[in-house]
């Protein structure tokens, strides 16, 4: 399973969030700029249904905007501003369809790890979307992305709407059932905050069988150290091209 996966060893994170209004087609581009190959975003849903790249379940710190995404039309999201609190220079930046970001990957030849990030009890409904989306407009040029979140409903749906999908765990900390979860969900990876993994976590799961991915490592010395450590990939906020 290690050797079957193309996935890079750094993925840009939410883009590239260091330099960039996270989640925004301008951090898409900055990553790509940066010699990153892959980059990482959340994928969740407005009030009448339409997925949009967004991370937080409310509006309020990365736009303009207030209270819970669940209950804002997309009518009123695309007319938010997504860039003006990183910095006024990204002023007017809007918050991207799932649709308009797959034709963005598509340009730059970038591939993706796509997290069900579902706003509070949707993590089926969600899941099913995004499933539905990536098998019928993903494009063929670009590697199959791999498809992640901390909600194993939304990985058990996604995986059941489309057989064919690359499912990665997220964890925050490692249960002692995970290689029971694992199976459940059909996982391929493993991706856990890199503050908690250790050199025995990571043979362990390695010896099963998946790779490690680990989030967020904006330090290059730590990247290099997990690595070496045998992770597979990082998720950082300054991508960098190796």
């Amino acid at each position: 399973m290690l050797s079957s996966l193309k996935i890079p060893r750094i993925i840009g994170h939410r883009g590239a969030k260091g330099y960039a209004p996270e989640n925004t087609l301008s951090s898409f581009r900055k990553a790509k700029e940066l010699g990153a190959t892959w980059v990482e975003f959340d994928v969740k849903e407005t009030e009448d249904g339409i997925l949009v790249i967004m991370h937080d379940d409310d509006l309020d710190r990365t736009t303009n905007g207030k209270g819970p995404m669940a209950k804002t039309p997309w009518t009123v999201v695309n007319e938010l501003d997504a860039g003006a609190w990183f910095d006024q220079a990204f002023s007017g930046e809007k918050i991207p369809t799932f649709d308009e970001t797959i034709l963005l990957l598509k340009e730059l030849k970038l591939g993706a790890n796509i997290e069900i990030k579902p706003c509070p009890n949707r993590d089926e409904r969600t899941a099913v979307a995004i499933a539905n989306a990536i098998a019928k407009k993903w494009p063929k040029e670009l590697p199959q992305p791999l498809v992640s979140s901390f909600s194993m409903d939304s990985l058990r749906t996604a995986k059941r709407t489309h057989p064919d999908l690359i499912i990665g765990a997220l964890f925050e900390t490692l249960p002692s059932d995970w290689k029971k979860i694992a199976k459940e969900v059909q996982a391929q990876t493993i991706n856990l905050d890199q503050d908690i993994v250790t050199l025995e976590m990571i043979k362990e799961i390695n010896n099963e069988g998946y790779p490690v991915l680990t989030y967020t490592v904006n330090d290059k010395k730590r990247a290099y150290d997990l690595f070496n450590m045998g992770v597979h990939s990082i998720f950082t906020d300054y991508p960098w091209k190796e």
